[in-house]
């Protein structure tokens, strides 16, 4: 065979390994809306970017007849591209090659591309579309989703790690998800279980829809598994080029810092009366976070999950900063389990790549019951409280209005290491209300009056004595509990002007091997 012949050769081998499982199993899967696997990388990333590992690769398996039944790439494709410029790896698992199930030459190829991320220090990108393990393999479909998982364990916190699920997500394939930083659910195509709606029947009698044991819906609402649904797989794609634009590559590399239009003094009257004259009203605290961030952009985490607390990414001054917020219009914005574990993932994401930390503040409290305390509150809001006091990047903290008792410690309090403390002049810091203060109190002494109308008066008096007392920021300021007290229109120059002094903050904490987080 002569040069011309093996370069004919050559480029037949490569437009076949790119037609996957072929034509007919390429048209069944656009004919269910969803796209193949170099379709997805060609959205996800910069146009002529993507090198491609292995392509030639096929499975090693004799057995169940499937010496003939050999395709290039065999089921995953991998290899490495750019996004806006940045180099990142990526893998893209192939429905039409087996249903994209996993085999041992699969797992090795997604295992190189992760290896190789890890030493260049660049994100990797899963997109997951598979029935599960490649039965056929038995025990080295197994060990290879066990190299895959040990693969992300040793990758967390030192490179991001995001997974599109776009198809079936089942068994042992969803931890390999679950051990990355962001999950990303298509609505109508995908779903992610441990077991299947058929072996739940059988084994607990329960008879559920495959939607309704793991759709996109339940996982971004009830479970809080995935981050991020999106009506197709194109915005998917959108969705993690936009996700990593407020990202570093490496914990070893701090955010890209981007071209700010927006002044970082504007004022931002509207501020100053957003927050209800009555302290039990709500407001909804993403229009806090809109006139702070640059040009009103906010990339919201989980949003569908735990709405009494608000988290997600926005640039100021042209900076990352990761923003918790409580939400006084859901639950008051009470901290509950869920909300304290969202919030707590996402402080010790931020913390791992050096994304600081802006906390907005209005807490009533924990929620009292017995679900909660039945369900661990005690250890859930501790994890929120390990998150913030073992945090390390910049931290800054606005109390907007109520902060009382244990949530008050939670919320990056100055005793968890909070660099700069700002309130609102309409913040209210004590350790409960005042209609709990005074009963605690004044209980004996309520109860000696007979007549109600006294009562009542006595009551309102009481409270109001409190609430000029702690209804107000000065008392914490006294104690130096917080750095300044500060007008709320001023609330975006203030927070960039103390990004910007403490970038460059040096806190390394003890020496140990890892944290016991309270799990």
């Amino acid at each position: 065979m002569d040069s011309q012949e093996k370069i004919k050769q050559l480029i037949e081998l490569r437009e076949k390994a790119k037609m996957g499982g072929g034509e007919k199993r390429i048209a069944s899967q656009h004919s269910k809306g969803k796209l193949t696997a170099r379709e997805r990388i060609d959205i996800l990333l910069d146009e002529g970017s993507f090198e491609e590992f292995d392509m030639f690769v096929t499975h090693r398996t004799d057995d169940f007849d499937l010496k003939d039944k050999k395709y290039l790439s065999d089921g995953v494709v991998t290899g490495h591209g750019t996004i806006d410029g940045r180099v990142v790896y990526v893998f893209a698992q192939d429905f039409t090659v087996f249903g994209g199930s996993l085999s041992e030459t699969f797992a090795s190829k997604i295992c190189k591309v992760m290896d190789q991320a890890m030493k260049v220090g660049a994100p990797v990108i899963g997109i997951n579309d598979s029935g599960g393990a490649r039965i056929q393999e038995g025990v080295r479909s197994l060990a290879g989703y066990s190299e895959i998982f040990e693969r992300n364990i040793l990758a967390s916190g030192v490179i991001p790690q995001i997974s599109a699920i776009f198809g079936p997500c089942a068994g042992g394939a969803v931890y390999s998800p679950a051990l990355t930083d962001f999950i990303i659910m298509s609505e109508h195509s995908s779903y992610m279980f441990v077991t299947g709606p058929k072996v739940t029947k059988t084994v607990t009698g329960e008879d559920i829809s495959t939607e309704d044991l793991g759709g996109a819906r339940i996982h971004s609402t009830r479970s809080g598994v995935a981050q991020f649904v999106v009506e197709d797989e194109e915005e998917g794609l959108l969705l993690i080029r936009k996700l990593l634009s407020y990202l570093p590559q490496n914990n070893l590399e701090d955010p890209p810092l981007t071209d700010c239009d927006d002044p970082i003094d504007r004022l931002e009257d509207v501020l100053n009366i957003l927050i209800p004259e009555n302290p039990n009203h709500a407001y909804n605290v993403r229009d806090v976070i809109y006139k702070i961030v640059d040009n009103e952009e906010f990339l919201e985490v989980h949003s569908n999950f735990a709405k009494n607390i608000v988290v997600g990414f926005a640039k100021m001054g042209g900076m990352s900063v990761g923003i918790v917020a409580n939400q006084p219009n859901f639950l008051a914005g009470v901290l509950d389990i869920n909300a304290s574990r969202k919030a707590a993932r996402f402080v010790r994401f931020c913390d791992s790549f050096n994304v600081p930390l802006l906390t907005l503040v209005d807490v009533p409290g924990f929620l009292p019951g017995s679900s909660q305390e039945y369900g661990g509150i005690i250890v859930h809001g501790a994890k929120l409280m390990f998150a913030y006091g073992e945090a390390t990047v910049p931290k800054i903290t606005v109390t907007l209005r109520k902060s009382y008792g244990g949530a008050h410690c939670v919320m990056s309090s100055k005793q968890l290491l909070s660099d700069i403390n700002y309130a609102w002049p309409s913040a209210e810091i004590a350790v409960m209300g005042p209609r709990g203060a005074i009963e605690v109190l004044e209980g004996k002494k309520i109860a000696e009056i007979e007549d109600e109308e006294e009562k009542a008066n006595y009551i309102a008096a009481k409270e109001k004595e409190y609430r000029e007392k702690f209804a107000n920021p000065y008392e914490a300021a006294r104690y130096g509990y917080l750095d300044d007290v500060i007008e709320p229109r001023n609330t975006r120059f203030r927070v960039i002007r103390a990004l910007r002094t403490i970038a460059t903050k040096k806190d390394p904490g003890p020496m140990k091997k890892h944290s016991n987080i309270p799990l």
